[in-house]
C-alpha cells in the first residue's frame, strides 16, 4: 500500500507530537471546570477557547524548541534520526521560526484572558522551552518537564478566576509527578546514547531497574494527591471511579516495562497515560456536573 502524502501540516504536526497534548489538556479542562464549580463563576465559551488554544500554542512552542535545539543529538541517535529536522523535513530556521510565532501568539493569548495570566506568561515559557536545556546538567529534567505539564490545572483556574487556591494545585502536584514518572519510563530507550554523549537523566544516574522504581514512587505520589484531592473537595462516586481507572493505568504501565525488557515502552509511555488522562478527566467532569 503507497504512503499517504504528507503536508506541510502534517508535518509541524508531527514535530511537536500534537498527540501528545492529549496529557495535559484533560487537566487543564479540570482546573477550568473546577474553577466554574467551586467559584461559581458562569461559563464563557470564548474564555474556555482562549485556555485550549494556550495549551496548544505553549506545548507547539515547548515541542518544536526541544526539537530544535536537540537536533545534533536526534541525527546521532538511531532512534530519533528520523524526526523531521534530522531527516530534512523542517529546516531549523523554521524550527525556530514557528517556536517564536508559537510564543507570541501564547503571550497574546493570554492577554485577553485576564492581567494574572498575561502578566506571568513569560514565567510559564521559561519553565517549558527551559526543560530542553535541562538534561545538559541535571538528571532531574523529568521533574521540569513535570512542572511544565503541571501549570496546565492551575494555569486554567487562574484564567476563570484570576486568583491562586488550594484545590487545583493538588491536580498540579498529580501532573507533575505522574509525567515525570512517565518520563522516565520513556527516557529508559535513550540510557545508553545519553551515556556516549554525557547527557543527563534518572536512567543514566540510577541504571534501569533504579530508574523504574524512582518511577513507581513518582507514580505512588501522584496518586497519593489525585486521592487526597477527591477527599478534600468532598468528590461523588464519579470521582472514584475515575480515579481508580488512573491509579489502575499506572499500575498497568509498571508491569509492560521490564528493565531487561523495553519493548513495550511506547505503549507504557503514550497509550496508557493518553487512557489514564482522559477518563479521569471525563468522570471529574461527570462528578461536577451531577454534583
Amino acid at each position: 500500500m503507497p504512503k499517504a502524502p504528507t503536508t506541510v501540516v502534517t508535518n509541524y504536526l508531527s514535530l511537536i507530537k500534537f498527540s501528545h497534548t492529549i496529557f495535559a489538556l484533560p487537566f487543564a479542562i479540570i482546573g477550568f471546570f473546577l474553577a466554574i464549580t467551586f467559584t461559581h463563576h458562569a461559563f464563557d465559551a470564548r474564555l474556555f477557547v482562549y485556555v485550549l488554544l494556550c495549551m496548544v500554542f505553549a506545548r507547539s512552542a515547548a515541542m518544536a524548541f526541544n526539537r530544535f535545539i536537540d537536533r545534533k543529538y536526534d541525527e546521532l541517535n538511531e532512534r530519533t534520526a528520523v524526526r523531521e529536522i534530522p531527516a530534512g523535513v523542517i529546516k531549523p530556521s523554521n524550527a525556530l521560526a514557528f517556536v517564536i510565532i508559537s510564543c507570541a501568539l501564547f503571550i497574546a493569548t493570554t492577554y485577553f484572558i485576564n492581567r494574572l495570566c498575561f502578566y506571568l506568561s513569560p514565567v510559564a515559557l521559561l519553565v517549558i522551552l527551559g526543560y530542553s536545556l535541562t538534561k545538559r546538567f541535571t538528571a532531574l529534567c523529568h521533574l521540569v518537564l513535570g512542572i511544565g505539564l503541571a501549570l496546565a490545572p492551575i494555569g486554567a483556574y487562574l484564567a476563570v478566576t484570576g486568583e491562586f487556591n488550594i484545590l487545583p494545585l493538588f491536580f498540579s502536584f498529580a501532573v507533575l509527578f505522574w509525567v515525570s514518572g512517565f518520563d522516565i519510563i520513556y527516557a529508559l530507550q535513550d540510557e545508553e546514547f545519553d551515556k556516549s554523549k554525557n547527557l543527563k537523566s534518572i536512567p543514566v544516574w540510577l541504571g534501569k531497574r533504579g530508574a523504574l522504581i524512582l518511577s513507581s514512587f513518582l507514580h505512588l505520589i501522584s496518586a497519593s494527591f489525585i486521592l487526597y484531592a477527591g477527599y478534600y473537595a468532598h468528590f461523588q462516586m464519579w470521582y472514584w471511579v475515575g480515579t481508580a481507572v488512573f491509579v489502575g493505568m499506572l499500575i498497568y504501565q509498571h508491569s509492560l516495562v521490564k528493565p531487561n525488557d523495553l519493548s513495550k515502552v511506547n505503549i507504557a509511555f503514550a497509550t496508557t497515560n493518553g487512557i489514564a488522562s482522559v477518563v479521569f478527566a471525563a468522570f471529574v467532569l461527570l462528578n461536577l456536573a451531577v454534583s
